[in-house]
């Protein structure tokens, strides 16, 4: 019963750390902002596009589980498109609680409903990160070749941040990154024998099997040419929910492709922060890109502040919706 009540208040904790770093950095991007001007922008917003973008967002959230289900069935699992989206709303609703909670919930999900151990869901859900860094390293590169003002005008708007990049000893990491590693296999090579006997280590090696299993289902995915599709599909609709955006404002309505894909970048960055849902850290760079396109501050601050909130609000609802229609769809798979 203790352990439980420890257990519950760590992670209550966590997240009224978490959650108050995001409203911090939310109350300092927004503490000049004058309420009643806010309000009556937001009155003006065509609310028609931002309901395109919720469709899009869902749509693309749906296409998420598709290709899920392609690396499932590698591995013998043929869950249902309808779980399969669930378990993606339920990942990102853990993450509104908890930063990079989504994932081991989404696996716990998977664990549940279709028997697949953890680990092996974590491998495949790690290999979907993976993927994930990949299309934003490339979104990133088109940035650096065509919009490449616009990240140098960030730097020298917030010398602050450069700064605490340039302090950091990458030498002395890496340093002592090696020692751990040098130490773990010392300690192993010299009680080998004795660490393979040991139940824990077998624990420990199935753990691991299951991961990499998970990993490697990219290898034998059967469609791979249906599997890319995906991939720029989601990636696609993920810019265009945030893209059609900029059209429910008129100071933005005239944005371009390349201008819309800055932002896009610029704001994926902030979600790596550890607040939930990129609150505060997400605006703070939308905002700034924003700015750099000589979009003035107040409507900056109203279009994040939307385009944030109405996503922000279908992984809510969504989410939850899910979450109650789990176990409803599952009644007898528990």
């Amino acid at each position: 019963m203790i352990n439980v009540l420890k257990k519950k208040l760590k992670t209550t904790i966590k997240f009224l750390t978490f959650f108050s770093a995001g409203i911090f950095l939310f109350w300092l991007v927004y503490k000049d902002q004058n309420v009643s001007e806010l309000w009556d922008a937001l009155k003006k917003v065509d609310y028609f596009w931002i309901w395109i973008s919720i469709i899009l967002g869902l749509f693309s959230h749906f296409v998420r589980a598709l290709r899920w289900n392609m690396l499932a069935k590698t591995i013998d699992y043929n869950p249902k498109t309808i779980n399969s989206f669930f378990y993606v709303m339920v990942a990102y609703l853990a993450n509104l609680a908890l930063p990079r909670m989504g994932e081991v919930t989404r696996s716990v999900f998977i664990n549940r409903y279709e028997k697949m151990p953890i680990t092996k869901a974590f491998g495949t859900i790690v290999l979907e990160r993976i993927i994930d860094v990949f299309m934003l390293l490339l979104f990133t590169l088109i940035v650096l070749l065509t919009q490449i003002h616009v990240p140098l005008d960030f730097i020298n708007n917030h010398p602050e941040i450069a700064e605490k990049f340039s302090g950091l000893d990458v030498s002395k990491v890496i340093s002592f990154t090696a020692i751990i590693i040098v130490g773990f296999v010392l300690v192993f090579f010299v009680f080998k024998k004795r660490i393979k006997k040991s139940k824990v280590y077998n624990k420990l090696m199935d753990l691991i099997r299951n991961f990499f299993q998970g990993l490697k289902t990219i290898k034998t995915v059967n469609n791979k040419t249906l599997f890319i599709l995906y991939t720029l599909i989601i990636w696609g609709f993920y810019f265009f929910m945030m893209y059609v955006c900029f059209f429910s404002i008129p100071e933005t309505s005239h944005f371009t492709i390349l201008a819309g894909l800055t932002t896009f970048v610029m704001g994926s960055y902030a979600m790596v922060a550890p607040v939930q849902g990129g609150i505060g850290a997400w605006h703070f760079m939308v905002i700034a890109t924003l700015i750099s396109y000589g979009i003035d501050s107040s409507t900056a601050k109203v279009f994040a502040l939307v385009c944030h909130g109405s996503m922000t609000a279908m992984l809510i609802v969504v989410g939850f919706i899910s979450l109650i229609a789990l176990p409803l769809v599952n009644k007898n798979n528990k």
